[in-house]
């Protein structure tokens, strides 16, 4: 190996950025998300527990997978 930087290959299309409701992993209510990744509403964000890192509650699974 040659030490080169890694290059990545270029993409044929850009990502496309597509608004989804989806449904809070804190609290479970619908919300219209910005980007694939964000599935905690702003509200749920806004609160002192998120902006201290404390952890979500836990909630039943409803059976295994």
């Amino acid at each position: 190996m040659t030490g080169s930087p890694r290059v990545e290959a270029p993409r044929d299309q850009p990502a496309l950025e597509v608004r989804k409701v989806r449904k809070c992993l804190a609290c479970s209510v619908t919300f219209s998300s910005e980007w694939a990744g964000e599935r905690i509403c702003p509200r749920c964000k806004g609160s002192a527990a998120w902006q201290m890192g404390t952890p979500l509650m836990s909630r039943p699974s409803g059976g295994r997978r």
